[in-house]
Order: structure tokens, then C-alpha cells, then sequence
């Protein structure tokens, strides 16, 4: 549906040039919400930006549903390639209704693709039942709540009935419980419209629960493309590791095999692990533990073998706890149940659960 190839735009010239997008190719298959994220500066709005024609890039090829809207000597007008769009801010226009707000690009379209009013009011109608707006069609907008604001907005994108819908980080303005009753609604939307969708947060929650695919962005590049469960679980880079959730990264080296399990030595003690076919003895490597991964005994309980430390401090956050735990010089994190948390203060035994464990090249990316 839409194929990015070797997208690349550079703002600036000489020693000012910031190199925005660099290299970037993705594929987003027919009814999938691929979500680009990344911190602020990493690429994300700028590629989205090159996919609607609000950018020109510097080279790279950009298509949708088959239909080319850059590549060397073309580059399509954005009012041309009838998308969806919804920005950070919502772009409602107050002096209208919410009929007319979501009615107005239809009768502001080029002819050629302007819907006759029956068809334009069908849309219309539809468009406001698909997120739930029905019945509110002659309130003001300026009279609607922050939620039903972006409700609209994503109405007045739905109506057009684009090929691909474009989100720049649409649930950024909202408080957290309204952005998750909002974000729930646009899983919804998406998967009962089946639009193709390309998204854009820097919020990871976000992004892994709404996603069919995740793109990690980092200094204008794609580090990595995945399903949202395999870029949690197995990060390709340091980066990743660190940015898409938190995460305990431990340097060592690989000792080699030790029965069924890989073994690595760190400075900290050795830590096993499920084999991996990339690392072979000797390699450098960071362990990447989530902190729902590691867990904490008391010194002498169960098998001999692991990491000595101290609980030295606590967060309660409802249904689990954090823990940082000092061990020879580092702070590991470690989340269990409130009914397993430690002492604050009380020595501990540190245990990894081995199948969870991943392996990333040391340097791999860099830290967040």
C-alpha cells in the first residue's frame, strides 16, 4: 500500500545542514497502522511530512495503493494525493458546526474528486457514526470536549475516504486518561474502517499498543521494523532496547555454549541465556533484561549463582512495584508483584529468567 524507498531531506545548507531523514525505506501492507516512533528530532514527523507533500524530499522514491507521488522529476502536489490527515493540533475550525467542519473539504475537494451533496452528507453521516459524533452534528465544535475534538478531526480525515490516513501525533494535547479513552477509540476506528494508517508518536505505550508494525527511528534511520511484540522483546539495538521500554543493560562477552543455555560472562557474574546464532564466542554483547524479567530472593534461597545485591529504593505503581537494586557498582530495575517486593534496604539475590533474555552488539546504537 505504501512503499517508501531510500527517503532523504536535508534542511539547511553547509555547515547549518541538519540531515533530517536519512535513507529511510519502509512498507506498509494494505489495512496495517504502521507507527513511526522516536524522540523529538529523530525523523519521524519529517518522513510522515514527505509522505503527505508538506516536505519535498531531497531523493527517494514515495508510493501509494500504486500510485507514484515522488520520484526523480515527479513529485505529485499535496492537494493532489487526496489524504488523510490529522495533525497535533486538530485545525477545527470554531466558527463551524461539527456537520460543516467534517463536510468542508468534501465541498473544497477539486471537482473531479468533489462527491455530490447526497453522496457528500452520506459521508458525512457515516463519518461521524464510525467515532461516534452522531447526534452532535449541529453543536458547535468549540463546544465539544478535547476527546470529541479529535474524534472530529479524525471524522473530517475518515470522510475524504483516503487511501492512507496520516497521524502526526494526534493524542499529544490530551491528559493521560483521556488520551488512553482515546486511543482506544482509535484502535477501534482503525480496525472497523480498515484505512491504512501511518502514525507518528514519540509515546511508546502508544505506540505498542495501538501498532500493527513499530519503525524505531533514531537520527533520521529506521533502527528497527518489527511487530510491536517483537520490538519489545527482541530490541536490535541499544538503542531500542532503551527507548522502546525500560531496560537493564548489562556489557559482557560470550563464553560459549553450556549445555542447552549461551553463557555470558559480565564483570557482575555470568549470566545464561537461550542460544543465539549471531553471537559467537568471544563477541561483545549487552544482555538486555526488562525489569519484569529479573528477580529478587533472599541470599540463600534456591540454586546458588545469583548476583549479590541491595534493594536501595521503591516505587509503588498499583499493580506491581519497581525496585532499583544496587549490585557492584550498578542500579538494576526490577518490577514484580506488590506481594514479592523486598525490603527497602535488605540484601538480595538477583536471578534472570534465561528464555526472556536478549543479546544486542555492544555499540550498537547508542543510549537514549
Amino acid at each position: 500500500m505504501l512503499a517508501v524507498d531510500d527517503l532523504r531531506k536535508t534542511f539547511g545548507s553547509g555547515e547549518h545542514a541538519v540531515r533530517a531523514v536519512a535513507g529511510v525505506s519502509l512498507d506498509v501492507p494494505e489495512g496495517a497502522l504502521f507507527t513511526l516512533l522516536g524522540p523529538s528530532g529523530c525523523g519521524k514527523t519529517t518522513t510522515l511530512r514527505c509522505v503527505a507533500g508538506l516536505e519535498t524530499p531531497d531523493s527517494g522514491t514515495i508510493t501509494v495503493a500504486g500510485r507514484t507521488f515522488v520520484a526523480p522529476g515527479i513529485v505529485v502536489p499535496p492537494d493532489d494525493r487526496a489524504l488523510g490527515m490529522v495533525f497535533q493540533s486538530y485545525a477545527i475550525w470554531p466558527h463551524m458546526s461539527v456537520r460543516d467542519n467534517v463536510g468542508f473539504p468534501l465541498r473544497a475537494a477539486p471537482r473531479r474528486r468533489r462527491p455530490t451533496r447526497s453522496e457528500a452528507e452520506a459521508r458525512v453521516e457515516r463519518a461521524l457514526a464510525v467515532v461516534r459524533l452522531d447526534g452532535l452534528e449541529d453543536r458547535r465544535a468549540t463546544d465539544l470536549s478535547g476527546g470529541q475534538q479529535q474524534r472530529l478531526a479524525l471524522a473530517r480525515a475518515l470522510a475524504l475516504q483516503p487511501p492512507l490516513l496520516l497521524l502526526d501525533e494526534p493524542l499529544s494535547n490530551l491528559d493521560a486518561r483521556l488520551r488512553e479513552e482515546v486511543r482506544i477509540e482509535l484502535q477501534r476506528i482503525q480496525r472497523d474502517v480498515g484505512v491504512t494508517t501511518l502514525y507518528v508518536t514519540h509515546d511508546q505505550e502508544e505506540a505498542l499498543a495501538l501498532s500493527t508494525l513499530v519503525g524505531v527511528m533514531h537520527e533520521g534511520r529506521l533502527e528497527q521494523v518489527g511487530t510491536p511484540q517483537a520490538v519489545y522483546g527482541r530490541p536490535a539495538s541499544r538503542f531500542v532496547a532503551r527507548f522502546v521500554g525500560a531496560a537493564n543493560l548489562v556489557e559482557g562477552r560470550v563464553e560459549g555454549r553450556n549445555g542447552r543455555s549461551l553463557v555470558v560472562r559480565t564483570k557482575y557474574g555470568p549470566v545464561s541465556l537461550a542460544p543465539d546464532d549471531r553471537f559467537p564466542p568471544g563477541s561483545s554483547v549487552v544482555v538486555v533484561a526488562r525489569p519484569e524479567h529479573v528477580r529478587l530472593d533472599s541470599p540463600g534461597a534456591g540454586a546458588a549463582g545469583g548476583w549479590r545485591g541491595r534493594v536501595v529504593s521503591q516505587s509503588f505503581l498499583g499493580d506491581a512495584i519497581e525496585q532499583l537494586v544496587a549490585v557492584d557498582g550498578i542500579v538494576l530495575r526490577v518490577r514484580e508483584p506488590v506481594r514479592a517486593a523486598q525490603v527497602s534496604g535488605a540484601e538480595v539475590a538477583v536471578r534472570f529468567d534465561p528464555e526472556e533474555l536478549t543479546l544486542v552488539p555492544d555499540g550498537a546504537g547508542t543510549d537514549v
